[in-house]
This record gives structure tokens, sequence and C-alpha cells, in this order.
């Protein structure tokens, strides 16, 4: 009975957060138990999310389950995505420069930017009157 390895990373994209597990197997992708497709209807969302694995060669060969909560459904595409890449360099330390040129390893700072107190919002003030 052989014990199949499960790689591990967690990803992070605004306020989504991607626990992934990466196996040996034939390519499948299951996001909160559904399968990628039903989970990120729009193609430019599959597409993000396979990105590292096309990448390195590796998208028939690895089967990925994830866990993604928070956030909207584009960040949570950015986070599986940087999970994704995260997990690969613990199959194979080589793959690094690879996934690095493509920038799935970065953690992509950008937030909300919070409101502050006498202002409207973020950036935008109340409304000013001279007289």
């Amino acid at each position: 009975m052989s014990v199949a390895i499960k790689y591990y990373a967690t990803g992070r994209r605004k306020h989504a957060v991607a626990k992934v597990w990466l196996t040996l197997g034939s390519g499948r992708i299951r996001v909160n138990g559904r399968p990628l497709q039903e989970y990120f209807p729009c193609p430019s969302w599959q597409i993000l999310v396979t990105k590292p694995l096309v990448l390195t060669g590796r998208d028939s060969r690895l089967d990925a389950e994830v866990l993604v909560k928070g956030g909207g459904l584009s960040g949570q595409a950015g986070a599986v995505a940087h999970g994704i890449a995260r997990a690969l360099l613990l199959v194979d330390e080589n793959l690094r420069p690879v996934l690095k040129k493509a920038g799935l390893l970065t953690r992509d700072p950008r937030m909300k930017e919070r409101k502050k107190y006498g202002q409207r919002s973020a950036r935008a003030r109340f409304q000013f009157s001279k007289r």
C-alpha cells in the first residue's frame, strides 16, 4: 500500500486566502469541492489558476485540491494561482526561475485602502462650500 505524497502551500491576494494541496494525478483541479470550471466560470480566471501548472508542464501530472475563502472571485483566482506556484516549489525547487519570471511567486501587495475619518471614503473628501 503506497501513500500519496501531498504538497501543501498557502496563497494570498487582496482578502482571499487559498490553501492548496498538490498530489500526483491526472491534472484535476477542485476548488472548494467543485470542479475548476464550475467554481470559476470566467475563462480568464481559469487561465490564471492553471498558469503555474501550464508554465512548468505539470498540468497533466498533478491534481490540486484547493480551499479558498474571503474576497471576491478575481482575488480568489489570484490567491489560488499564488498557492499552486508555491506548492510547485515544494515539488521541484528547480522550477523557481520559471515561476519567478512569470511573477507567480510574488505576493501582490495591493489592498483596499481604508476609509479615513473626516473624509467620505479612502481618498474622496466631503464637499467643501466656501459660503
